[in-house]
């Protein structure tokens, strides 16, 4: 499955060049707002030690990790919302990904210009939620213009609708985040706020940049879902061999984020491995074997009879595929089956 992942932020606190850093990719990353006018976008490997050992165990020619594809976004002023700056632009954007990391710059270096002329990581993240909540209630206010009158009739699917709208409306005037809103809905009611396409609908990962990663910072930080880096030296890390970084004793923390983003979506891996190649496959958590088998081919969950599964520890532990067999950790699964993350899976349609 495709994972977009969008990278948002005020202008000029370290959006492009973590892009650069996680893509490896050569990005405008000047020191002056909207250097960024047409989103980047680069594919990032997730990290995964399991692949290795799996390859090694079968032989296999090639290694094929997950993904997530990263879109670099022009970075967002106040009134966004109102088409300010890049605003239509930034919000068409957004709503093509399917999370949002919000980068917020928690460093202080006077040779750096902030858009606001000082670092306040929580004022930050208030002014892009808050463009992003004024942009959802304008979508809100637009489809009850079109509801309404259904409503006053009667109709019951337009009744339940304006419900949610009017439920969305207040949430969002006292400042909330849709996103949050969902753990209390019904499930016709948020399938009806789905269809909305609402930009806070979608989950929120924090990037705080810093000088110095085992910092604490403020409690109303630690507490959301975020990752530490120091994005400078991200960026040098990978001018460096991997020979001088281990002799300078560094370490790059980039992987952690391509981690917590795959977490973020709900996301779990498979595996299938052979002498051709090793393969992660990303599949929603709570698939089942026939949905799973559709990251492959749409005719492994349409043809779906049986799937043989074993979980990779197992496998290691067995030391090859007729081993597991033999000694019982290799079982045999039908539809119903719900994948595991690390089930090594072969496919019977």
């Amino acid at each position: 499955m495709s994972l977009k992942v969008g990278i948002v932020g005020l202008p000029n606190v370290g959006k492009s060049t973590l892009f650069k850093a996680l893509t490896r990719k050569a990005v405008d990353i000047n020191n002056y707002p909207f250097c960024t006018i047409e989103p980047n976008i680069g594919i990032v490997e997730v990290p995964d030690e399991r692949l290795a050992k799996l390859s090694a165990l079968s032989g296999s020619k090639k290694i094929i990790p997950a993904v997530i594809e990263f879109v670099d976004i022009a970075g967002l002023v106040k009134g966004a919302s109102e088409g300010e700056g890049l605003g239509n632009k930034f919000l068409a954007n957004i709503r093509e990904v399917d999370a949002i990391v919000e980068v917020v710059r928690a460093f202080e270096n006077p040779d750096i210009i902030h858009v606001h002329n000082r670092v306040e990581p929580k004022e930050d993240i208030e002014i892009i939620n808050t463009e992003l909540i004024l942009a959802d209630l304008e979508t809100v206010a637009k489809r009850k213009l079109k509801t309404i009158k259904e409503a006053r009739a009667g109709k019951k699917e337009a009744v339940a609708e304006m419900a949610v709208l009017e439920k969305l409306e207040s949430a969002f005037e006292a400042g909330h985040l849709a996103h949050g809103m969902f753990e209390s809905f019904s499930q016709e009611e948020r399938k009806i706020a789905r269809e909305l396409q609402l930009l806070t609908a979608k989950p929120f990962l924090y990037v705080y940049n810093v000088s110095d990663i085992d910092r604490t910072l403020a409690p109303e930080l630690e507490e959301r879902p975020h990752v530490k880096l120091d994005i400078k030296i991200e960026e040098e890390l990978i001018e460096m061999s991997p020979e001088d970084i281990t002799e300078m004793g560094l370490e790059s923390h980039l992987g952690d984020l391509a981690k917590k983003a795959y977490a973020l979506l709900g996301l779990m891996t498979y595996f299938t491995t052979g002498e051709q190649e090793t393969r992660a496959w990303t599949v929603r958590q709570g698939s089942t074997a026939p949905q799973a088998g559709a990251a492959i081919h749409g005719d492994f969950e349409e043809k779906f009879i049986r799937a043989e599964i074993v979980h990779w520890t197992k496998l290691l532990e067995a030391g090859s595929w007729s081993a597991a067999r033999d000694n019982g950790t290799l079982r045999i699964e039908g539809r119903d089956y719900v994948v595991s993350d690390g089930d090594v899976i072969v496919f019977r349609i």
